[in-house]
């Protein structure tokens, strides 16, 4: 419910209120089953054990790995990880200001070591300074830079 789409009149990186929380309207992305929502073209990815999945109730955008943004819905990612005796988490990824922020932060709220790798992020930068701020953010909850 958070995309252009579904909001007629509405324009990308315009807040609203989505079941009594803000939330930042988008353009349409990552769609399960969808192009968008793939792997892509070229990557290796016989090493990939598992995919977890996010975003799977409209209602609720999930900028996390970890939790929905009302953190009502955890996914199984940090049960896997901790089955898998793993402490530490390296993360990557879209967006800085965004989905790589809060899947930090929650990785070190729930006690994971937590490591960002920025070479290997892009932000979106919906107001100027956004990319700086969730870095700042992120060094003040303990995320270590690689």
């Amino acid at each position: 419910m958070s995309f252009v789409t579904q909001n007629p009149g509405r324009m990308v990186g315009e807040c609203i209120e989505l079941d009594g929380m803000p939330q930042v309207i988008w353009p349409e992305h990552c769609v399960q089953d969808t192009h968008g929502a793939g792997f892509v073209g070229g990557l290796e990815i016989g090493g990939i054990h598992a995919v977890v999945q996010k975003g799977t109730d409209k209602r609720i955008d999930s900028y996390s790995g970890f939790f929905d943004n009302h953190h009502r819905k955890e996914t199984e990612l940090a049960g896997r990880l901790r089955g898998a005796g793993v402490g530490s988490v390296y993360i990557l990824g879209l967006a800085t200001d965004y989905c790589v922020k809060f899947t930090a932060l929650d990785a070190r709220k729930i006690g994971f070591e937590t490591w960002l790798i920025p070479d290997g992020c892009r932000a979106i930068n919906v107001r100027a300074g956004d990319e700086q701020g969730a870095i700042t953010e992120l060094i003040d909850a303990g995320v270590y830079m690689e």
